[in-house]
Protein backbone atom coordinates (compact mmCIF):
# COMPACT_ATOMS: atom_id res chain seq x y z
CA UNK A 1 0.00 0.00 0.00
CA UNK A 2 2.67 2.43 0.86
CA UNK A 3 4.58 2.35 -2.72
CA UNK A 4 1.03 2.71 -4.32
CA UNK A 5 -0.29 5.53 -2.11
CA UNK A 6 2.03 6.81 0.01
CA UNK A 7 0.16 5.69 3.00
CA UNK A 8 1.12 2.60 5.33
CA UNK A 9 -0.97 0.10 5.96
CA UNK A 10 -2.60 -0.23 9.38
CA UNK A 11 -0.34 -3.13 10.09
CA UNK A 12 2.66 -1.46 8.75
CA UNK A 13 1.59 1.73 11.73
CA UNK A 14 0.84 -0.69 14.39
CA UNK A 15 4.00 -2.71 13.97
CA UNK A 16 6.11 0.82 14.63
CA UNK A 17 3.98 0.94 18.01
CA UNK A 18 4.77 -0.89 21.26
CA UNK A 19 1.94 -2.31 23.44
CA UNK A 20 0.03 0.15 25.44
CA UNK A 21 1.35 -0.58 28.77
CA UNK A 22 4.80 0.30 27.58
CA UNK A 23 2.98 3.48 26.14
CA UNK A 24 2.28 4.16 29.79
CA UNK A 25 5.42 6.41 29.78
CA UNK A 26 6.54 8.34 26.49
CA UNK A 27 7.81 5.82 23.79
CA UNK A 28 9.61 6.93 20.15
CA UNK A 29 7.55 5.76 17.37
CA UNK A 30 9.61 5.31 14.49
CA UNK A 31 7.70 5.35 10.89
CA UNK A 32 10.20 4.60 8.77
CA UNK A 33 9.12 2.08 6.37
CA UNK A 34 11.96 1.77 3.51
CA UNK A 35 15.69 0.92 3.48
CA UNK A 36 17.28 4.14 3.10
CA UNK A 37 20.57 5.66 4.12
CA UNK A 38 20.07 8.18 6.97
CA UNK A 39 21.12 7.95 10.72
CA UNK A 40 20.46 11.15 12.75
CA UNK A 41 17.51 9.25 14.96
CA UNK A 42 20.50 6.82 16.54
CA UNK A 43 23.03 9.01 16.77
CA UNK A 44 21.23 11.66 18.41
CA UNK A 45 19.35 9.32 20.71
CA UNK A 46 21.72 9.83 24.21
CA UNK A 47 20.41 6.35 25.45
CA UNK A 48 21.22 4.22 22.27
CA UNK A 49 17.54 3.34 22.30
CA UNK A 50 17.52 3.39 18.42
CA UNK A 51 19.61 0.69 16.46
CA UNK A 52 20.19 0.96 12.57
CA UNK A 53 23.52 -1.23 12.67
CA UNK A 54 26.38 -1.29 10.26
CA UNK A 55 24.59 -1.16 7.02
CA UNK A 56 23.25 2.69 7.42
CA UNK A 57 20.84 1.72 4.56
CA UNK A 58 18.34 -0.63 7.02
CA UNK A 59 15.51 0.59 8.65
CA UNK A 60 15.78 2.13 12.74
CA UNK A 61 14.74 -0.55 15.57
CA UNK A 62 13.77 1.05 18.87
CA UNK A 63 14.77 -0.61 22.12
CA UNK A 64 11.50 0.10 24.04
CA UNK A 65 13.17 -0.51 27.20
CA UNK A 66 15.94 1.69 26.66
CA UNK A 67 13.52 4.90 25.42
CA UNK A 68 12.95 7.25 27.94
CA UNK A 69 10.91 9.87 25.41
CA UNK A 70 12.68 12.71 26.08
CA UNK A 71 12.06 13.29 22.24
CA UNK A 72 15.55 14.39 20.79
CA UNK A 73 15.18 12.15 18.16
CA UNK A 74 11.68 13.95 17.08
CA UNK A 75 13.30 17.27 15.41
CA UNK A 76 16.76 15.16 14.28
CA UNK A 77 14.86 12.55 11.65
CA UNK A 78 14.93 14.35 8.02
CA UNK A 79 11.73 12.78 6.75
CA UNK A 80 9.76 13.56 10.01
CA UNK A 81 8.92 10.23 11.08
CA UNK A 82 9.08 9.95 14.13
CA UNK A 83 6.67 11.36 16.97
CA UNK A 84 6.90 10.78 20.28
CA UNK A 85 3.74 8.97 22.01
CA UNK A 86 1.87 8.39 25.50
CA UNK A 87 -1.54 7.13 26.25
CA UNK A 88 -2.88 9.15 29.14
CA UNK A 89 -6.35 8.04 31.08
CA UNK A 90 -8.32 8.65 28.47
CA UNK A 91 -6.16 11.04 26.02
CA UNK A 92 -3.15 9.74 24.25
CA UNK A 93 -0.09 13.07 23.93
CA UNK A 94 2.24 13.00 21.05
CA UNK A 95 5.01 14.93 20.48
CA UNK A 96 5.70 15.92 16.52
CA UNK A 97 7.70 17.43 14.51
CA UNK A 98 6.22 20.59 13.25
CA UNK A 99 7.47 22.88 10.24
CA UNK A 100 5.03 24.96 9.11
CA UNK A 101 4.14 28.80 9.88
CA UNK A 102 2.28 30.02 12.28
CA UNK A 103 3.28 27.37 15.00
CA UNK A 104 0.47 26.39 17.52
CA UNK A 105 -0.20 27.99 20.46
CA UNK A 106 -0.50 26.69 23.84
CA UNK A 107 -4.56 25.83 24.45
CA UNK A 108 -5.56 26.17 21.04
CA UNK A 109 -7.50 23.43 19.39
CA UNK A 110 -6.37 22.20 15.84
CA UNK A 111 -7.11 19.82 13.95
CA UNK A 112 -5.99 16.28 14.18
CA UNK A 113 -5.12 14.68 10.97
CA UNK A 114 -3.98 10.98 10.31
CA UNK A 115 -2.00 9.60 7.54
CA UNK A 116 -4.16 10.43 4.74
CA UNK A 117 -4.37 14.20 4.96
CA UNK A 118 -8.09 13.50 6.81
CA UNK A 119 -9.35 15.47 9.62
CA UNK A 120 -9.93 12.71 12.60
CA UNK A 121 -10.40 14.78 15.53
CA UNK A 122 -9.52 17.55 17.28
CA UNK A 123 -6.16 18.12 19.11
CA UNK A 124 -5.45 20.03 22.41
CA UNK A 125 -1.96 21.98 21.72
CA UNK A 126 -0.37 21.36 24.99
CA UNK A 127 2.86 22.90 24.49
CA UNK A 128 5.40 24.36 21.24
CA UNK A 129 8.85 24.09 21.54
CA UNK A 130 11.46 25.97 19.14
CA UNK A 131 14.94 26.32 19.92
CA UNK A 132 18.34 27.17 17.80
CA UNK A 133 19.46 23.52 18.35
CA UNK A 134 16.08 21.90 16.16
CA UNK A 135 16.94 23.57 12.86
CA UNK A 136 13.59 24.87 12.41
CA UNK A 137 11.95 22.19 13.50
CA UNK A 138 8.99 22.89 16.23
CA UNK A 139 8.43 20.21 18.34
CA UNK A 140 4.23 20.33 19.07
CA UNK A 141 2.74 18.28 22.02
CA UNK A 142 -0.90 17.62 21.36
CA UNK A 143 -3.40 15.57 22.54
CA UNK A 144 -5.95 13.83 21.47
CA UNK A 145 -8.55 11.59 22.58
CA UNK A 146 -6.89 7.43 23.07
CA UNK A 147 -9.33 5.72 20.65
CA UNK A 148 -6.78 7.82 17.94
CA UNK A 149 -3.72 6.86 19.18
CA UNK A 150 -2.82 4.73 15.57
CA UNK A 151 -4.58 7.06 13.57
CA UNK A 152 -3.41 10.31 14.40
CA UNK A 153 -0.04 11.61 13.37
CA UNK A 154 -0.31 15.35 12.96
CA UNK A 155 -1.97 19.19 13.51
CA UNK A 156 -3.21 21.29 11.38
CA UNK A 157 -5.09 24.66 11.65
CA UNK A 158 -8.59 24.47 11.60
CA UNK A 159 -10.14 26.35 8.74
Amino acid sequence: MLNKTGVPSKEQVLSRFPDNVALLRPKAILECYEDIPCNPCSTSCPFNAIEIGENINKQPKLHTDLCTGCGLCVPSCPGLAIVIAQISGEHAVFKLPYEFLPHPKKGEIWDGVNRSGDVICDAVIEHVLVTNKQDHTAVVTARVPVSFLHDFVTVRVKR
